[in-house]
């Protein structure tokens, strides 16, 4: 279908259909009109506007199999993502009662159009960014994450509503020191997810299936923030389970506390206590952070 031939009656239809076959076709008109615009021959503004809304309704009510959902959210980021706030941007933050005190939370965790950015804006480069431990390995690493993320081999990793993957700990922390920000700590993180019900899961329990990407979903790769609409607490921070495990700011030695919860583990590994230890050097294609800041 080309761009002429795609129109606002054409997506009417679409939408008039039941819902497995209208989220494929969706999915379809929509990467259509993504890769019509890649080409220089981008849709009209209200075309666009009209799939992302009928994109984002889907994201929101949990409709269709995770398998479904997951080309929607591909095709949401790449039209564009109205979800996908800097820390600087209202909306971003969520906060959260602790036993020490508020904080603000990330609603998700950091996408990969909130690391392009830091990329775009010379974070590698801004010392005051980096610890010292942090600029001897960035100076000493022999390749920077914008080199990893250009192989064919990730592309599927690399979609901007998508959770950032494949950075170390050092720069987790220097995009946090960016905002003024921080990572939660372990048990920060911990009553985050338990809330004041200490929830094994974000949505209570059991387990179940749907609820969260982990390796039992089948689907081979982080998802679209948010897109498993029972991960995320009743205060709506999102993907405490599932989708990429997160560095936290605890540091034992060298290594550093991690939640392991994923696409890639079990959901043995997605409880709210659940914890493991990697060297701050890290890197992994599950593995992304989160900001937290103290609340005023």
């Amino acid at each position: 279908m080309s761009v002429s031939e795609m129109n606002l009656t054409t997506l009417s239809e679409i939408l008039a259909h039941p819902a497995g076959v209208r989220l494929e076709k969706l999915t379809a008109f929509a990467e259509e009109l993504a890769s019509s615009a890649d080409a220089g021959q981008a849709a009209p503004d209200e075309m666009v506007k009209a799939t992302v809304d009928a994109l984002m309704e889907v994201v929101r009510s949990g409709e269709g199999s995770p398998k479904l959902r997951l080309g929607i959210g591909e095709a949401l980021g790449r039209l564009g993502d109205p979800r996908l706030n800097a820390p600087s941007e209202d909306g971003y933050w969520v906060k959260a009662e602790l036993d020490l005190g508020p904080v603000q939370v990330g609603r998700f965790p950091v996408t990969i159009a909130e690391w392009k950015r830091f990329v775009a804006e010379g974070g590698y480069e801004d010392d005051s960014l980096w610890s010292e431990d942090g600029k001897a390995w960035r100076d000493g690493v022999k390749r920077l994450w914008p080199e990893l993320a250009a192989r064919d081999s990730i592309k599927h990793l690399v979609v901007a509503n998508q959770p950032v993957v494949g950075v170390a700990w050092f720069e987790a922390e220097a995009y946090a020191n960016k905002y003024a920000a921080r990572l939660l700590s372990f048990n920060e993180r911990m009553q985050v997810a338990r809330g004041d019900e200490r929830r094994p899961y974000p949505w209570g329990e059991p387990f179940g299936r749907g609820n969260a990407n982990t390796r039992e979903e089948v689907l081979g790769k982080p998802c679209a923030v948010g897109l498993f609409v029972r991960d995320r607490t009743p205060e709506g921070i999102a993907d405490l389970a599932g989708n990429v495990a997160e560095w936290t700011g605890d540091r034992v030695g060298d290594d550093c506390v991690i939640h392991p919860g994923s696409w890639e583990q079990t959901s043995m590994a997605s409880w709210a206590k659940a914890r493991a230890l990697e060297p701050a050097s890290t890197r992994m294609a599950a593995l992304g952070f989160r900001l937290a800041r103290d609340a005023d």
